[in-house]
Order: structure tokens, then sequence, then C-alpha cells
């Protein structure tokens, strides 16, 4: 009679990591590492839909017990795994590790969780007007409560500083994880077998050994909180101390932030008419608010919408922007580029005579915008210059750093005046909001958020908060309350379509009437009567056209 084999349940785990991470290379070490050890193991994986940035998951199941004892008896594996019979999941991305919990993969009981806790944005999140990220303090709650035990690590940061991929920082903590049959010198000899960059893996490997040890010996003190503390400790800039005690100390971060941006983008003169804008709302929002019962939103909100629309993109700021040493930096680390290594980085650019008119002043700008649209109007497209710069170059840098010196000028410019405008209409609500309830005054405070990215897009912005202010804002309803409630809907239907379509139906609602037509032109294209295939004429005719 054959010996019966040794009672136990096979180890499972499942690692969850996006494409390009070498997740299949983990997987290989991890069942390297079984088998070196003398232990059965079976692995399989589900890739994802895209080579880079899908979703990958690779399963894996150890018998616990060596094969020596075994008697030549074999374990039966799963070829996939059960939900609730996890014995270790790990992601490299924080929203993966929830969504597998969401599927019921883990168990309070027995499930140990090893997950980054940075996040890599999904098309969904990235794709709306509004911010659409999943909040990441929610998804950790739902990871802690859902888990036996929750490692929370910067995994990609731990890589970026080891000069590695992360699939060699999530063996390391899977080796720490206390689930492995076998110790932390057999899967540092299978990294060392072979393979290109063994000692960044091992560094990588060993970083995040050490961090998941320390992360027990410190009673689960998580490192996803280290964000919110360095920002919460950043001190506001030393010149501005002699005003910032005016604002209340709910809104000294916010402040002192956003009085940096606008000073760091154009002047300390610029940082100045920011501070006294935000002034004008503060002393609205406590003559409406005399209790603070608020706790001074409004100002708040406006501080922070304010900074980021006072500190517009331009082809100056993305001069900017481009030639600074730490964007440098984070170029050389995405490369992984060594000490020594020659980096060559070319910058395309196409700005358009829109961006170039913005530096002008504004009579001579609007010429030259009339010009281009009575181009585009004849069925031209508008004209764009295509640069290409060697940006490693001196000649390359030495262009960017001349277009960053004329910021100086930037206030001269048709752009500059016709932010500006915008702003103080949008403050002018704000105020008079804020005088008649804080609420009212948050609510469109927080319009500010219509006006993102750049181009169209930030057009589309600009017009819907600029419907909203002047038809809303000042309108007659029955209440406050009702006024607030059709701000707050307005500028929700702004966000969820951007074609403007649920903004005006919104809007009838209130008795709005919906924004006129804009005319755009249509080419009419047809063949000539026996031209050659291809060739064809264009007829163009104005045409009216809801963007």
């Amino acid at each position: 009679m054959k010996p019966a084999m040794v009672s136990a349940k096979p180890i499972t785990i499942l690692i969850c990591a996006l494409g390009g991470e070498g997740g299949g290379v983990l997987a290989e070490w991890l069942v390297e590492s079984a088998i070196l050890a003398g232990h059965s193991v079976q692995s399989t994986s589900i890739p994802g839909v895209a080579q880079r940035t899908g979703a990958t998951t690779y399963y894996v199941e150890i018998y616990p017990q060596p094969n020596a004892i075994l008697h030549g008896r074999r374990p039966i594996f799963s070829l996939t795994p059960v939900p609730g019979e996890l014995d270790l999941l790990v992601s490299s991305e924080l929203l993966e590790t929830a969504r597998q919990i969401g599927q019921g993969m883990t168990s309070r009981e027995r499930t140990q969780v090893i997950s980054a806790s940075g996040r890599t944005l999904t098309v969904a999140e990235k794709a709306g007007l509004a911010d659409g990220r999943v909040d990441s303090d929610r998804l950790i709650q739902i990871i802690r409560t859902h888990s036996s035990e929750a490692v929370l690590l910067d995994l990609a940061a731990m890589a970026a500083t080891a000069g590695t991929v992360i699939s060699a920082v999530l063996f390391g903590a899977i080796a720490a994880s206390s689930v492995l049959p076998f110790g932390r010198d057999r899967c540092r000899s299978v990294i060392r077998a072979g393979g290109k960059g063994i000692d960044a893996s091992l560094l990588g490997f060993d970083a995040a050994f050490d961090a998941v040890v320390r992360q027990r010996d410190h009673a689960g003190a998580a490192d996803d909180g280290r964000a919110t503390t360095a920002r919460t400790a950043r001190s506001a800039p030393a010149n501005a101390s002699h005003w910032l005690t005016e604002f209340p100390a709910t809104t000294h971060d916010m402040v002192s932030l956003g009085y940096a941006r606008v000073v760091e983008y154009q002047s300390d003169a610029y940082g100045q008419l920011y501070v006294a804008r935000l002034r004008r709302v503060l002393a609205a929002e406590a003559g409406g608010d005399p209790l603070a019962s608020g706790g001074f939103a409004a100002t708040r909100e406006t501080a922070r919408h304010l900074a980021l629309w006072m500190a517009f993109d331009d082809i100056i700021r993305v001069a900017e922007l481009k030639c600074k040493a730490a964007r440098l930096d984070r170029v050389r680390q995405e490369v992984g580029a060594q000490p020594g290594d020659m980096l060559r980085l070319y910058d395309h650019f196409k700005p358009t005579v829109a961006e170039f008119a913005a530096l002008l002043p504004t009579g001579l700008a609007a010429r030259v915008l009339r010009w281009d649209r009575s181009r585009t109007s004849r069925g031209h497209a508008s004209l764009a210059m295509p640069l290409k710069l060697a940006t490693h170059s001196l000649w390359g840098l030495l262009a960017l750093r001349c277009l960053v010196s004329i910021k100086a000028l930037r206030p001269r410019g048709s752009r500059y005046a016709a932010e500006q405008a915008l702003i103080d209409r949008w403050l002018d609500a704000v105020e008079n909001g804020a005088r008649q309830s804080p609420t009212l005054g948050l609510e469109i405070a927080r319009c500010g958020r219509l006006i993102k990215g750049y181009g169209a897009t930030q057009d589309r912005g600009k017009g819907s908060l600029s419907y909203i202010v002047e038809n809303l804002a000042t309108a007659s309803f029955d209440s406050v309350a009702s006024r607030v409630a059709a701000v707050a809907s307005a500028r929700d239907a702004a966000l969820a379509d951007d074609t403007g379509s649920a903004l005006d139906k919104a809007m009838a609602t209130h008795g709005v009437a919906p924004r006129p037509i804009r005319e755009q032109p249509v080419n009419w294209v047809r063949r000539r009567p026996g031209g050659r295939a291809g060739e064809a004429a264009e007829l163009q005719a104005p045409a009216q056209i809801r963007e």
C-alpha cells in the first residue's frame, strides 16, 4: 500500500500586473524558486488586452510540503483561482487590487494583500471632463476591510530608485510575505541565475523585502499616507507670511500653494493680484456667513481654481516646463539612462496662428485671427508650424530659453487680457453669491472646474462657465436653495457631456434659452467628370452645426 499524502492545501497566490511590468518574469521566478526548493508548483496566466498597460493576471499554486516527503505522490492543482480561497493577492496597481477584491477573490480571514499604493489611471478616469479619478483613500479602505493583512507600498518609487522594473520589487514583497515555504536566499538565487540587470533587480528585491518587514514591525504604518503627509508639511512661501494670516487657517495650505504657483508662473506682482482677488472673495463670504458655519469653503475652492486658471498654459509656459532640469531628470529615469549614458531628446511642437496671436497686443491679434478665420471659412486648414527641437543640444535648449525670456511681455498679450476679463467675471459671480449664501458662493466657485485642458476643450469650458454665470448666478429664483441647486446641476451637466447638449437641457429646465448655433464651414466634395480616380473639386458652403 502506498503511504498516504500529507494533508495540506496548496498555497494560492494571485499576481496582478499591467502589461510591460514583467509579470510573466515574476511568475517564472516564483515557479523556479519553488522547484529549486523541491516543491510542486503550477502557474497559469491570463494576458491583458493590450501589450502596454493592459491588466494581466498570473495564478500560482505551490504545495507547502516538499516532494521528498510525498513518496512519489503528486498534488492536483487548480488552473484558476477560487474566490475567497487566496492566501496572497499581489498587485502593482491600487485600483486593480480593489477590482480583484470586488470580484470576491479575497477573504478577511485568510488573504494577505500586498499592493502598490500608486495609481495608473484608466481610460475612463482620464476621459471625463471632470476629475474622474477614483478616490484612492476609498480604495485603501476597501483593501484593508477585505483582507487579513494589507501591506501598501510605493512600489513604483522603489523600482525607479533601484533602476529596475516593478516585477523585481513585487518578488521581494512576496518573499517577505511569510506565505512561501522557502526563504529569501532561495528567491535571490533565482534572480542571480541569469537575465539582464541582475544587480538592479536584486536591489529592488531587497528594498521591497525590507519595506514589508519594516511595515509589519511598525504595526501597519502604511506608506500610502506619504503623499498626504508631504503635502500638508509644505510650509508657506517665505514672502507670504505678512498676508497669509489674513486668511482663515482652514485655507492656508491651498492659498499658499496657489500663491506659489502663480508667482512661479509669472512674477511677485502676479502673486499679489492673486491675493487681492482672494481677499474680495473672503470679505464677501465673511459678510454672508458671519459665524463661519461653512468653514470658508468658498474661499478655499476659489483659491484652488483661481491659481490653476491664472497659470494658464501658453507657448511660453510649455517652453518653460520643457527646459526644466527636473523634467530632464524624469525623462532619464523613465528611459532607464545610467550615469554616463548619452541621451538624445527631441520635442515636437505644432503652434497654431491662435497661439502666436495670443502673445500679440489685442488689436494686432484681432487682425491676425480675422485673417486666419477667413482662410478656414474658405475651406483651408488653420495654419500651424510643425517644429522638431533637439532639446538635448545647446541650440535646442537656447531656443526654448529665448521663448521663456519674453515672459515679462505676457501681460501685454491678447490672451492675457482675455483670460483676466473672464476670471474677473467669474469672481464677481462668486462674490455676489457668497454675500447671499456661502453655499451659493461655493457652487459658483466650483464652476472653475470647467476650465481645463487647452485649445477647443478649454474654449468649450469657458463658454459653459460664461453661460452658467450669465444666466443662473443672477437670475431670479424662488429661493437661494433653488439657485444653488440650479448652478450645481448645470455644472454637473457641463462636466458630463463635452458636446454641450446636456448643459442646454439642464438650462432649459430653468427657462434659459439655448446657446446660439455656431456657424462652421462644410466642405462638399464631388468627382470631376472624366477625371482620374482621386481627383476632386472642393465646394464650400456655410452650414449651421452645433458643436
